[in-house]
């Protein structure tokens, strides 16, 4: 893998990560906050950050997948992966493994 190469999948994984958090954090702590203690306050912040997150993840998948060489079946898995609880961190491991890189 090349320094271009490194960089792009640093980036993505940092950014997979958080949003995979932030995803955690909506369905773990904001949801239970809302309905059963009543606070929709919760939801409102961490909604609004795993959203942005959520579609910076999206748009970066697709260059990554370029710049990675991805094939198809690699770049739909990144894709599905965003909208599973736990699926970043399962795509990534899976990556860190076919890729034989530590990043």
């Amino acid at each position: 893998m090349n320094s271009e190469q490194t960089k792009w999948a640093r980036r993505f994984k940092w950014i997979s990560l958080i949003e995979g958090i932030s995803f955690l954090l909506l369905l773990f702590v904001a949801m239970p906050l809302k309905y059963l203690f009543d606070m929709p306050m919760a939801v409102s912040v961490v909604g609004w950050a795993h959203g942005v997150l959520f579609i910076l993840y999206i748009y970066i998948v697709f260059p990554t997948a370029s710049k990675l060489k991805w094939e198809f079946g690699r770049t739909f898995f990144a894709l599905i992966a965003s909208i599973l609880p736990f699926g970043p961190f399962i795509f990534d491991r899976n990556l860190k493994k076919s890729q034989h890189v530590k990043l």
